[in-house]
């Protein structure tokens, strides 16, 4: 059953599912669907805590898979963007809960993923084990008053990230996904864990890795430009490297230029459905974001594409049947300095 995606990847531009979050809220849910039976004591409001849904309400998760792969699809992320012992304490959360939030959620998309590629074994369908950025951040002090404060350190990411990495290995992803990457730093602590985890378990799981322009100036919120990142990661034996969030396709198309001119790597991007309008919206349809994503595809700067905040199905199958269309990027090597 199991396919090896960078041969895959060699053949064809993969496509990468949208947001979870904005399917999520299509289905108007309460507390009660978030608690379902094994939370219904717990002492904190647990409503928006999307993650725990691949617990208390496996089949939306299910569906929800099942409708991005039907899109066209080839690789879903799991449901487990805030699933680390880090973001989770902010519900309090225990450890065991944060690892069967991602044991769950990679068990879920495995099983759509199966399904899917059985029916068709020309195109496999794979899942990707979403690591997110945590809501902390290594580089920067929460106060002002105290520049020199961190509200985290290295080896504490380190090791969420790394259990996180073992309950979604144990449930059956094929991808690791360090994504939104907004501190390099989170990221590296991240990266280190992940292959500390494979030298340890005697596996070899290909590894994205997405950080995230914050705004007009082409930099990370911890101040690094899409050259700077780069250059952070390039040490490690990365499948991909690309950006993710923030921004729409338009707004990106610049800094995925310059991963194009530099990147040793693959290149992957999933932008937002445009900018949000003033209620935090996201108005560009499946069409206006096609149109944005064919220019990448006209430069050849893409190898795996998909949607972030404000995408649906919809918005990945207008993706997916322009990207079919295309070569992916050759992966180019940097000529010495």
């Amino acid at each position: 059953m199991k396919k090896d995606i960078k041969k895959e990847l060699e053949k064809r531009i993969l496509v990468l599912d949208g947001a979870m979050g904005t399917m999520i809220q299509r289905y108007k849910l309460e507390e009660e669907d978030f608690r379902g039976e094994r939370f219904k004591d717990h002492s904190l409001p647990l409503k928006g805590n999307n993650d725990l849904l691949s617990i208390t309400r496996p089949d939306i998760i299910k569906d929800i898979h099942r409708e991005y792969y039907e899109a066209g699809a080839d690789i879903a992320e799991t449901n487990t963007f805030s699933s680390t012992t880090i973001a989770q304490a902010d519900y309090e959360l225990d450890e065991q809960t944060v690892y069967d939030l991602n044991f769950e959620s990679a068990k879920i998309a495995r099983e759509v993923a199966d399904v899917f590629t059985t029916k068709n074994p020309d195109k496999p369908r794979f899942v990707a084990g979403s690591i997110g950025p945590t809501n902390r951040t290594a580089s920067l002090s929460p106060d002002v008053n105290d520049p020199g404060y961190r509200a985290i350190n290295f080896d504490q990411l380190k090791e969420a990230y790394k259990h996180q990495a073992q309950a979604l290995l144990d449930g059956g992803v094929d991808i690791f996904l360090i994504e939104t990457i907004f501190d390099t730093l989170n990221a590296k602590a991240a990266l280190f864990a992940v292959y500390e985890l494979m030298d340890e378990v005697g596996q070899d799981v290909p590894v994205m890795v997405s950080g995230t322009i914050t705004d007009a100036s082409g930099r990370t919120l911890s101040g690094q430009t899409t050259e700077a990142f780069l250059v952070s990661v390039s040490h490690f034996p990365l499948l991909s490297v690309g950006l993710n969030c923030a921004l729409g396709a338009r707004q990106l198309r610049p800094y995925l230029q310059t991963l194009d001119k530099k990147a040793d790597y693959l290149v992957s991007a999933h932008p937002n459905a445009g900018l949000p309008n003033e209620f935090g919206e996201y108005d560009e349809t499946p069409e206006q974001m096609q149109e944005q994503i064919k220019e990448f595809l006209d430069e050849g700067l893409i190898n795996i594409i998909g949607g972030c905040c404000g995408t649906t199905p919809g918005h990945i199958k207008a993706i997916a049947e322009v990207s079919a269309q295309y070569q992916p990027r050759p992966l180019q090597k940097l000529a010495e300095v």
